[in-house]
């Protein structure tokens, strides 16, 4: 009975623990994330989005906006195999809670592109924009880095007051498309894999009789770093 109550009491400690918001989704995916932090974008540097010539400061912080909102809709479809990222709630929170922002954001594009474009092909050049921006966010084995950082925009994002999600765009675009560069663990790539051992050769005239490995068989075989040749020798039994 002891022993039940103590494994429930376990139990219950690693629920509590898998419901505090960010603990275990922020290192979910990584040992130790990678670090693809970068500086505040404006929107107008080159590999943040669709090039915008002659776009105004606010026009810009639309593209910004609208970009991260492609990402992080992007992220709701690819991130699935992870619920615990919950990308597709917290995206759908997004929309609600920031949705005049974002209303606001795309009448601004609107205006750039009759502004900019002809009378005639803006709306076409606005829905292609909208297309490749989308596109530009499409991931394979960048999957794991893209993911889990799409994740961290979405808290982040569900933080902001209602109003202030363009700062997010701002301070965490410049990251958002680094996380589309694969990468690895930190945590794994300064821990090389070795070998554990080194397989005998099997050729029949390499063993006696009693299906013992022959010394010469055992001196040719390559070693492990810091083993002996005298550890190579050994007798092995298949």
């Amino acid at each position: 009975m002891a022993y039940r109550s103590h494994r429930l009491l376990g139990l219950l400690g690693m629920a509590t623990l898998a419901c505090i918001p960010g603990q275990q989704a922020s290192a979910y995916l990584y040992w130790s994330p990678p670090n693809l932090a970068g500086a505040p974008a404006r929107g107008d540097e080159p590999g943040i989005g669709m090039p915008m010539p002659g776009a105004t400061p606010a026009e810009l912080q639309a593209h910004l906006l609208w970009n991260m909102r492609s990402g992080l809709n992007v992220a709701a479809l690819q991130c699935q195999f992870s619920p615990i990222l919950r990308t597709v709630p917290n995206y759908n929170n997004i929309l609600n809670q920031h949705g005049k922002e974002l209303a606001s954001a795309y009448k601004a594009l609107s205006g750039y592109f009759k502004r900019t474009g002809d009378k005639k092909t803006w709306q076409t050049e606005l829905d292609q924009y909208t297309t490749r921006t989308y596109n530009g966010f499409s991931t394979m084995h960048a999957q794991l880095s893209f993911c889990d950082t799409a994740a961290s925009i979405g808290r982040e994002a569900l933080s902001r007051p209602k109003g202030e999600l363009w700062k997010t765009a701002e301070t965490r675009m410049r990251e958002f498309r680094n996380s589309l560069v694969p990468i690895g663990d930190p945590a794994l790539a300064a821990r090389p894999l070795v070998a554990t051992r080194i397989l005998p050769p099997l050729d029949p005239q390499c063993w006696d009789n009693k299906d013992r490995l022959k010394k010469k068989c055992a001196a040719a075989m390559p070693q492990m770093p810091g083993a002996s040749a005298t550890t190579a020798a050994l007798p092995y039994s298949l």
